[in-house]
């Protein structure tokens, strides 16, 4: 997009428009200028852009990222620059987390993860030629790296926001409505925004004594000079230069019609019938020009009509588009009042950011609706105290009539849609946005206890836009797309995302209500289906194209309700929680919980190691691989990031490197469970830094083979270290068995009803059978994978007519 172009332009373009300046030395002059008697002022607020900073959050290009993250080394960093800033320079962070959904973004979104998908293959090929770290311009995000950064925050009480609708609207919206003194981020919007204090998040360096941290300040006003542009016209440049409500590919023709035939570069505005672009610099030159030539910046009929007065098709469309990107620019460069957006204390109260997030099953949403003057300062951080919280579900002026209710874009659920209308429901966006059934009703109690704990950043992201739309994206990571022994990690972990969705959904409380009301009946059970779509970038599929996962829900027991895991008090509660979080990652055996084998903080590791040891065929993890990761975990050197960033690993494995890489986003899907359960593992031991580190695992890993000498090496020689790794494993391998593929999760029920309804008379094509009394059986590709035992008959009532699904089977 034109816009993106824009923050390279700033720098590379406009000399003078950044200047380098030292973010503590600013701040120790403007403490050094309070000169009044009584307390000092409150620390400056600077709002950290996390979206745009990830990188520099994580250490910069120094530390490895390629090997599965340096989790410790990104520890000491983070340590040392919330110390240094509130310390050294009197500054307050608040770090603010991309929370949405983004659908109004989502051909953006593509763009960027097929580029990571190729950026990782070349990261792959590199590795497995080289047996080097790749360059350092390849930098691709570890996986869970968002996640691990929101936890460190949490460890130094940092204060932490997550935004939940439109990502740049609220950050510039936290940063003019709560006093903030500067925003360090690196996109293109907040610059076109006018924000008086921006600085570069990508030029971010802290000095090795914590006494300086420097950066570059962007002027936009001397941009702004240096291209003929007054403050009242930037929102008319930035909607006329292309972004995400009017595209490039509208643009073109007018971006093209400003160049005039006789520009040398005319001759490219078709190449083998295909639209190309002018070069980002040359058309921000040329707006630039047109937008200062404007005489009435208030008829934006009469501008929409010039600039599309060459439109072959879709005028009116176009022109609408234009007027709401003008009107978005406009709202995103003035301050908002309170009273048009959520609550302040949906993101800020009166207890310190960053508070630990404590125990979800223990909060209890509040009798009455609480404000700040109610609320003594220290009682938000009890566990029992949840203030009683808003839901916005109004509607704004840039609603979309057509996609609000029950229509819309195919999504139903329970919360309000983004307040930019979704380019995919036009047809101008290439993507595959399907209608799914509607989704199980939430109570208004859930769903405000989800909003305040996404708001505050005490939980998974996607998991309100799971219970709200049924739709959830997911990051890319490093894959070898030519390796077939290991599986993309959103098809390794998708059973566990379909066991979550089924816990959200209070699936298991659903079918024992319709089982009750097919028995009362004597007829067939049909439960509605519960599909979720899950957007991602594939080897083989478009990241517009979504794909429709259906929830699951336990066989060995019956989940609570949704209510009762996350605000449910009794003493059995919390081991509904636990047992919930094990049987999602296929996990729920006694050996695990047992402490002597299993460390608690090294839990949620060994739960992720034992679902991808039971992937059927088991040939992801070989013994010695887990032996490896089960090493590093205990290792001494684990907690010496000194002797860590000393580490020089002589040949990068590409396997390790893929399966350090499946690990973390084992780590990431864990978290997710962790949270959808109710937070039953308390967020200091779902912490990476306490069981992995990247580097570490590749010198294991280059020690490991297959006999006990081996793992004698690799525990430093220690007896006591081997005998921890023996305990985890075997806690880990109890029940698993090697000699067949392990059964698939059986297909539920609710998937049924998609298919068209079989007459009794008529063959049942794909599978589709009846379960006889003596039980029945599931197949894939004729080849019988598991099997149950059937129905007992009930007294006096006729049995339950249940089908079940067999994949590709065969006739007989």
């Amino acid at each position: 997009m034109g816009v993106q172009g824009f923050q390279d332009y700033l720098e590379k373009r406009c000399p003078g428009a950044a200047i380098p300046v030292d973010l503590l030395k600013l701040g120790r002059t403007a403490g050094r200028q309070h000169h009044h008697p009584g307390p000092l002022p409150p620390p400056a607020r600077i709002l950290i852009d996390a979206d745009s900073g990830l990188q520099r959050l994580y250490g910069g290009y120094q530390t490895d990222w390629v090997c599965g993250g340096e989790w410790n080394a990104m520890l000491g960093y983070l340590s040392a620059l919330s110390q240094a800033c509130l310390y050294q320079g009197g500054l307050e962070l608040v770090v603010v987390f991309n929370g949405t959904l983004g659908k109004e973004r989502w051909p953006e979104w593509a763009r960027r993860a097929q580029g990571q998908r190729q950026t990782a293959q070349l990261i792959v090929n590199h590795v497995g030629s080289k047996a080097t770290p790749p360059p350092r311009a390849w930098f691709l995000p570890p996986a869970c790296l968002s996640h691990c950064v929101r936890l460190a925050m949490f460890r130094f009480r940092v204060r932490v926001v997550q935004t939940l609708e439109d990502h740049h609207q609220e950050v510039l919206s936290l940063y003019r409505d709560f006093g903030f003194c500067g925003l360090i981020a690196q996109d293109s919007e907040f610059a076109l925004c006018n924000v008086p204090a921006y600085f570069s998040s990508h030029a971010l360096k802290l000095s090795w004594n914590g006494k300086n941290l420097t950066t570059h300040q962007y002027l936009l006003s001397e941009a702004a000079r240096q291209l003929g542009l007054k403050t009242q016209q930037l929102p008319y440049f930035a909607a006329l230069l292309g972004n995400h409500i009017l595209p490039d590919e509208d643009l073109a023709a007018f971006h093209w019609s400003l160049l005039g035939p006789e520009h040398p570069l005319a001759s490219l505005k078709v190449r083998a019938h295909q639209l190309v672009l002018p070069p980002c610099e040359v058309v921000i030159k040329a707006v630039s020009e047109y937008v200062s030539s404007i005489k009435d910046l208030g008829n934006l009929d009469a501008v929409a009509r010039d600039v599309f007065n060459q439109s072959q098709s879709r005028m009116e469309d176009k022109v609408e588009r234009f007027k709401k990107a003008v009107e978005y620019f406009s709202s995103a460069s003035k301050p908002r009042p309170l009273s048009m957006g959520p609550s302040p204390h949906l993101w800020f109260g009166p207890a310190p950011f960053g508070s630990p997030p404590g125990n979800m099953g223990a909060m209890q949403p509040g009798k009455h609706q609480v404000g700040v003057s109610d609320v003594p300062s220290e009682s938000i951080d009890t566990p029992l105290f949840i203030p009683h919280l808003v839901v916005t579900t109004g509607s704004s002026a840039w609603d979309d009539p057509a996609s609000q209710g029950s229509g819309g874009d195919g999504s139903h659920g329970n919360g309000s849609g983004s307040n930019i209308p979704s380019l995919l429901s036009m047809a101008t966006r290439s993507h595959m946005d399907i209608t799914t059934p509607p989704l199980p009703q939430i109570s208004a109690e859930v769903l405000r206890v989800a909003e305040h704990r996404h708001r505050r950043g005490l939980m998974y992201p996607e998991i309100y836009h799971i219970l709200t739309k049924g739709e959830m994206k997911m990051a890319v990571c490093i894959e070898d797309d030519c390796n077939s022994e290991m599986p993309p990690a959103s098809l390794l972990f998708r059973a566990a995302r379909q066991y979550s969705y089924g816990v959200l959904f209070s699936l298991a409380e659903t079918h024992r209500h319709l089982e009750r009301l097919a028995m009362s009946n004597r007829g067939p059970l049909e439960v509605p289906p519960v599909i979720v779509k899950e957007w991602s970038s594939g080897k083989s599929k478009s990241a517009l194209t979504p794909e429709l996962v259906p929830a699951l829900c336990f066989r060995e027991w019956t989940c609570p309700n949704l209510r009762r895991l996350w605000l449910g008090r009794a003493s059995e509660d919390r081991s509904r929680r636990t047992r919930a979080f094990l049987a999602c990652l296929r996990s729920d055996c006694p050996a695990l919980l047992n402490a002597a084998q299993v460390p608690q903080h090294l839990l949620l590791m060994c739960c992720v190691l034992r679902y991808m040891m039971q992937w059927p065929g088991g040939g992801i993890l070989q013994r010695h691989e887990l032996d490896a990761f089960l090493a590093q975990a205990v290792s001494n050197q684990l907690y010496e990031p000194d002797q860590l960033q000393e580490l020089k690993v002589e040949k990068v494995d590409s396997r390790g490197v893929q399966l350090a890489s499946l690990f973390m986003a084992g780590v990431d899907t864990a978290l997710l469970v962790n949270d959808v359960c109710g937070q039953p593992l308390p967020w200091e031991h779902c912490c990476p830094w306490g069981f992995f580190d990247g580097k570490l695992f590749q010198t294991k890993l280059a020690r490991a083979s297959r006999d006990r000498l081996a793992l004698f090496d690799m525990c430093e020689g220690q007896e006591e270290l081997v005998s921890r790794v023996e305990k985890m494993r075997q806690a880990i391998l109890d029940g698993i068995n090697f000699t067949r593929p392990p059964p698939l999760p059986l297909f539920p029920s609710s998937t049924l009803p998609l298919l068209p309804p079989i007459p009794p008379s008529t063959p049942q094509p794909m599978g589709l059978r009846s379960i006889p009394p003596q039980g029945g059986k599931l197949e894939i590709a004729g080849m019988v994978v598991g099997q149950w035992a059937g129905n007992k008959p009930l007294r006096g009532r006729g049995g339950l007519n249940m089908q079940v699904v067999s994949v590709g089977a065969g006739r007989g």
